[in-house]
């Protein structure tokens, strides 16, 4: 058990651990990691998130560490093998949407959920990591998580609508991530389709869809700008659910780390980091509205009386879940309730 993949007690274990670094700087790199994952090298999900953190463990390693990034799927496969990729040891780190492989994250799934999630993502990385060892351990075999985040939450991206209440997005055909996301788009009264966010803007410019459920930052790395007209969200930044994503090694290539280097991964991989990471988002989710903004697009945000309406339509959402992972081998119930806490706890 102690060599499980998660990232607290035994990473946190090692933090604690004082230790030299040894041979500072050596001339060839003692482990060489291939991170792999769906985005572009432009996504500021790469330049802003994943490249720095990379080049953070590189030098703290003392060059012991290298970490090779191959962005947009280059090294084959599809967004939703990745999980199975690093598990299978084909690639030592992925980043990737837990919702792009359906089923196999059905607690993780809870900090997706509206209502759950509002607008708060540091609180929500921490709860997520605070809850990880007693709750969310059991789903993540064959790999050690690194850490996990959410972006700053799903908004709504429309063709040619105007949405303002919830009869404008009624029958409508909406892109969504994953399980949680059909969820929300069924009480809503649209129809979900359930997509790669690269897949996203051919399914606008043919009509396959008639918009998304993402948040802003995507939208400068797609150029959504071009295939939508309106953005909407709540008031005070308020979202529709979120997306978890987990930055996560195979577990065999993280056991073959020395405990210093394991160290180095925790260091910049903890709290500080989660914070950081909710930073980046928001300042990219800020970047992307002013880019469709300024492209002519109209940012919507609802009154609080029009989010009441749809608030009213998704409270629902996290009692289905819960009806539907009765059977799931854990108590959903008690997972919801603890979430909850551990997001307002976390609560700057």
């Amino acid at each position: 058990m102690l060599k499980r993949r998660q990232f607290l007690k035994g990473a946190g274990a090692v933090v604690a651990t004082p230790f030299v670094m040894r041979n500072a700087y050596a001339q060839s790199p003692e482990f060489t990691l291939k991170l792999h994952h769906f985005l572009g090298p432009k996504a500021p999900a790469h330049t802003k998130m994943l490249q720095p953190w990379a080049e953070a463990i590189e030098k703290d390693s003392g060059g012991r560490v290298k970490i090779e990034l191959y962005p947009s799927m280059s090294l084959g496969g599809s967004p939703a093998q990745l999980f199975r990729q690093v598990v299978d040891g084909v690639v030592d780190i992925v980043w990737t949407v837990n919702g792009y492989t359906p089923g196999l994250f059905p607690r993780s799934e809870i900090f997706e959920l509206p209502t759950v999630y509002v607008n708060d993502m540091a609180a929500t990385n921490l709860a997520m990591r605070d809850l990880f060892e007693s709750h969310l351990a059991p789903e993540y075999d064959g790999v050690h998580v690194l850490f996990m985040h959410v972006h700053a939450g799903q908004a709504l991206h429309t063709a040619n609508i105007a949405v303002r209440t919830p009869e404008d997005i009624k029958g409508r055909k909406i892109r969504v991530p994953g399980p949680t996301g059909n969820a929300v788009v069924e009480a809503m009264g649209a129809t979900p389709v359930t997509m790669p966010v690269p897949d996203l803007p051919q399914a606008l410019s043919t009509h396959a869809v008639d918009g998304a459920l993402i948040p802003w930052e995507i939208i400068p790395a797609l150029q959504l700008q071009e295939s939508t007209q309106y953005q909407i969200e709540g008031p005070n930044m308020t979202r529709f659910g979120t997306t978890t994503f987990q930055v996560s090694m195979n577990q065999a290539r993280w056991e073959e780390l020395p405990e210093d280097l394991q160290a180095v991964f925790a260091k910049h991989s903890g709290e500080d980091w989660l914070r950081e990471v909710a930073n980046i988002w928001r300042a990219s989710d800020d970047a992307g509205i002013k880019m469709a903004v300024d492209a002519g697009n109209e940012h919507i945000v609802l009154t609080e009386a029009e989010m009441d309406a749809f608030n009213k339509l998704l409270a629902p959402v996290v009692d289905r879940w819960i009806t539907e992972r009765g059977n799931a081998g854990f108590d959903p119930a008690a997972l919801a309730d603890a979430a909850k806490k551990a997001i307002a706890a976390r609560k700057s």
